[in-house]
């Protein structure tokens, strides 16, 4: 069975929209914005990231005829809305941050302007997709941050749901890493992909040395052999005798990394093989890399702290309605959320950004009718136009400037260590605009 995008969804979405398509406010004029209330514990900054993937899907979100049948006997929708659904495609415009810029408490990251019915119904799929690729994108910006310009691999396919390896290796290459181990991301996206063998290929061999022999043949002196299967240094000597001084790494999997690689560096020397690189894998995050910044490591390999939970707190970013029409075609009024811990500010925004010598040193936004500030920067750029995309940049463009939006933050903003966001998003002052 093949699902269409328009089933990406919560039930409630289309409760929603038969009860307006019933009254009559379906076709009202809506605003709603995406943005999050607050960053993770500790986290300075978020790398916004998943609009190439989202924009595409909001394009192709439709219901089949099948589906629509379903709906209705499952007692999602009535009559009416099903009819509503037969011709079902999202008009509207969307506005949003570049993806791979940053994001703070407050940004509005992503605007959808359309009807009431046809805004509504992205929810679910707008904040699945953002959620997911920003935490990865956020986390994976650290530890680039972290490995200080070594090269790093993502390696987590394994570790999660098969479509989401495929967009965690996307959301990880824009925020730095330098491949990644996932096939299919290699072949949707152009991402350099990289790997060898395991430790079962070793063991399947009568000896390591037969399992390097093995690999050098078919790959050549330049591959990377994993020597901790049984021992490291025993291992390291194999490979040298086996590839010679040419050996291209040495990969480690397990122990502590960074005694380890000192020990894997010296031995290295002492057999000639001084362009040989040392690749660590095992368990790694930012906090590990920081850790082993001294260690004599090339690169490493990452994989369930970047693909999972376990190395990226949620992004946390909600879908909330800000301005609605009380008819077709009408003025809109801004609407808010009062509920303690989880107020929205009203109306629909615009984000504005300052910049210092290159630095960026405020964000803010302005409502509707508002004068721009003077000096500032618009945020947003558009995504969607009448249901169109108009915003397609390249995955190169994209990490290019992923790169240049961490460049604008001060060094303190990329400590691991906790500390409050390195900015909040408020309103701007009314003087202050121009």
């Amino acid at each position: 069975m093949t699902l269409r995008t328009g089933l990406l969804t919560d039930r409630y979405e289309l409760t929603m929209l038969d009860s307006w398509v019933r009254d009559g406010s379906a076709g009202h004029s809506a605003v709603f914005e995406v943005f999050a209330r607050r960053l993770p514990e500790g986290r300075r900054y978020g790398v916004l990231a998943g609009l190439g993937r989202l924009l595409p899907l909001i394009e192709a979100f439709t219901f089949d005829a099948e589906e629509i049948g379903w709906l209705e006997e499952q007692g999602v929708v009535g009559e009416q809305t099903a009819a509503y659904l037969r011709d079902f495609r999202f008009g509207g415009d969307v506005d949003a941050y570049p993806e791979g810029d940053l994001y703070f408490p407050g940004s509005p990251v992503l605007t959808v302007r359309g009807t009431l019915g046809e805004c509504v119904v992205l929810e679910t799929l707008v904040l699945s997709v953002l959620n997911h690729d920003t935490a990865i994108a956020s986390a994976a910006a650290r530890m680039v941050s972290a490995a200080g310009g070594r090269p790093l691999i993502e390696m987590g396919g394994r570790r999660t749901h098969e479509q989401a390896a495929v967009a965690t290796a996307r959301a990880a290459y824009l925020s730095g890493f330098a491949s990644t181990s996932n096939l299919a991301a290699g072949r949707l996206y152009g991402i350099p992909t990289v790997g060898t063998a395991a430790h079962a290929f070793t063991l399947a061999h009568e000896s390591e040395e037969a399992a390097f022999r093995s690999q050098v043949d078919a790959l050549g002196p330049g591959t990377t052999l994993l020597v901790d299967t049984y021992d490291i240094a025993e291992g390291i000597r194999t490979a040298v005798r086996v590839a010679g001084p040419a050996l291209g790494a040495v990969r480690i999997d397990s122990g502590d990394l960074a005694d380890e690689a000192a020990k894997a560096r010296t031995l290295l020397d002492e057999l000639g093989a001084h362009e040989t690189r040392i690749v660590a894998t095992s368990d790694l995050d930012e906090f590990v890399i920081t850790a082993l910044a001294d260690a004599p490591i090339d690169g490493y390999g990452v994989g369930t702290r970047v693909a999972t939970g376990s190395g990226h707190p949620t992004a946390s970013m909600v879908y909330k309605l800000v301005a609605v029409g009380d008819e077709a075609g009408g003025p809109l009024r801004p609407v808010s959320k009062k509920s303690k811990d989880k107020v929205s500010v009203g109306g629909q925004k615009t984000a504005w950004r300052q910049y210092d010598d290159g630095l960026l040193v405020r964000e803010g936004f302005t409502v509707e009718g508002a004068p721009a500030p003077a000096g500032a920067q618009r945020a947003q750029v558009p995504a969607i136009r009448a249901g169109a995309i108009v915003h397609a940049p390249g995955i190169e463009e994209i990490r290019a400037a992923t790169a240049a939006a961490l460049r604008s933050l001060p060094p303190e903003a990329h400590s691991v260590a906790a500390g409050a966001p390195y900015l909040n998003v408020t309103p701007w002052n009314q003087e202050e605009t121009a």
